[in-house]
């Protein structure tokens, strides 16, 4: 047999061992809980083959130890998971040197690299058109889904299949937003199919809605993490209408922000170091948020997800890019430059402006900020004082750090009572999606933990 997770975990993967040391490994972790006594995730970018000798991907060097972290013993499984994605990009010295785009005050000296991003996302687009059943495309109004929005658009009149040769069997392309009524990303999204040219569609959730959803889109995302949940459930309330409709894929813009530094805490990185050493952080955690986000939240309706941002050729060359191109590095006017600015400018001309340069929304805000708000105030009432006061004896692993958590984790152990299967989900502090290490960019994150982009004073329009 060949067991491979994908180079950064888009799709889950599992593997765990029972009592008697036997080996299992499934796509979810609900099909493991009660039968293995140690789960975990498979490592991404890495195999394991039962033919003996390694596959000529990898060399031993590169063996990635496949005894379980979490204190499980295995007797009957393959001793070591083999690492077939080299990251090229993984230090700040293999970057450091890359060709800039902009000199020191932010001006093109280079359009080379803004081009190389452009005909790179193109070219991932593209790949990912190939489809014998209707497709679409989610589209927040953010930039990211936007460009991905608009460069579907600009492919979807013929089949990728035959080099657009055949027109599309499917040439109308479809576009779908999500968000409580009047909020930030369903009036952008609109705007942003309008000039696209997508046929558009607008679905409105209530916030009780989504609050009786919770205990069904914890069984199908598997984690507690707040930030996770927060955004899961518009996007699982989505998916539900886009299978109603016969759409069976749609192509979405996660890992943009943590190729290219998207979230409002980068603001605060003090160097190019420390930025692009984040973003090897973020990359070498999205499988455990965003992409887990992603494929369940959408797979728990029979829909299919694709994210170009993450094709591993794009990958490589986002992350293979001068750090300094992508920093928020101040500009002759005393501004900041916008976040993502690089990718932005590579794709401007396909979209509107207040689209292109719109500030960086993360999808649980945006679909509506009483969203969040409402969880906060609803999950303060619902667990008491002294319930979350005994939280370290009701879950000796990672205590819940907030009552908004607690609520989840209580959902979450009904449903996965194991300690194996708490550790499976992460659990650090962190600001605006920032890792722990970050929060040591600004005295004043030292105490928080909060995901929301509204947590970044001085940077987000509507800051706490």
């Amino acid at each position: 047999y060949l067991i491979a997770r994908d180079e950064i975990g888009v799709i889950p993967l599992y593997q765990g061992w029972d009592k008697n040391g036997r080996y299992y490994v499934a796509s979810e972790l609900k099909a493991l809980e009660g039968e293995c006594q140690t789960i975990e995730e498979f490592p991404n970018g890495s195999y394991l083959y039962s033919g003996g000798e390694s596959l000529p991907l990898a060399s031993t060097a590169d063996a990635v130890s496949a005894t379980p972290s979490n204190g499980g013993h295995p007797r009957n499984a393959p001793a070591v998971p083999t690492r077939w994605y080299k990251r090229a990009w993984e230090t700040y010295d293999a970057v450091k040197n890359s060709p800039k785009a902009t000199d020191d005050k932010g001006e093109i000296i280079n359009p080379a690299v803004i081009e190389k991003v452009r005909n790179g996302l193109e070219t991932a687009v593209k790949a990912q058109l190939m489809s014998d059943v209707p497709y679409g495309v989610l589209l927040s109004g953010g930039l990211d889904s936007s460009i991905i929005a608009a460069v579907t658009q600009k492919y979807s009149k013929k089949r990728v299949e035959t080099n657009s040769k055949e027109a599309a069997w499917w040439p109308q392309l479809h576009s779908f937003a999500v968000g409580l009524e009047g909020s930030p990303d369903l009036i952008a999204a609109k705007k942003a199919a309008d000039y696209i040219g997508t046929v558009h569609h607008e679905v409105h959730f209530t916030i009780q809605e989504a609050l009786d959803a919770l205990p069904d889109v914890i069984y199908h995302i598997e984690t507690y993490d707040i930030t996770t949940v927060r955004a899961s459930t518009p996007m699982y309330l989505l998916a539900r209408v886009i299978k109603s409709m016969g759409i069976k894929m749609v192509l979405s813009g996660e890992g943009s922000d943590e190729l290219f530094g998207g979230y409002l805490y980068f603001h605060k990185a003090p160097n190019a170091q420390e930025f692009h050493e984040e973003l090897v952080r973020k990359m070498s955690k999205l499988h455990l948020y965003d992409c887990l986000r992603a494929n369940k939240s959408l797979m728990a309706w029979g829909v299919e997800g694709r994210v170009p941002f993450l094709d591993k050729d794009f990958i490589d060359i986002a992350m293979g890019l001068n750090p300094t191109d992508k920093m928020n590095i101040k500009l002759p006017d005393g501004k900041q430059r916008i976040e993502k600015w690089i990718l932005r400018k590579a794709f401007e001309d396909l979209l509107p402006a207040d689209i292109c340069w719109r500030q960086k929304e993360q999808f649980s805000d945006g679909v509506g900020y009483s969203w969040i708000d409402t969880l906060k105030k609803i999950t303060e009432e619902k667990v008491s004082d002294a319930e979350f006061a005994r939280r370290e004896n009701r879950f000796p692993v990672n205590p819940p750090k907030t009552k908004e958590e607690y609520y989840y984790r209580e959902i979450y152990s009904r449903l996965f009572p194991s300690d194996s299967a708490a550790k499976c989900v992460p659990h650090e502090a962190g600001v605006a999606c920032s890792t722990a290490k970050a929060l040591e960019w600004d005295a004043a994150w030292k105490n928080m933990d909060e995901p929301s982009g509204r947590a970044i004073s001085g940077v987000h329009d509507k800051a706490y």
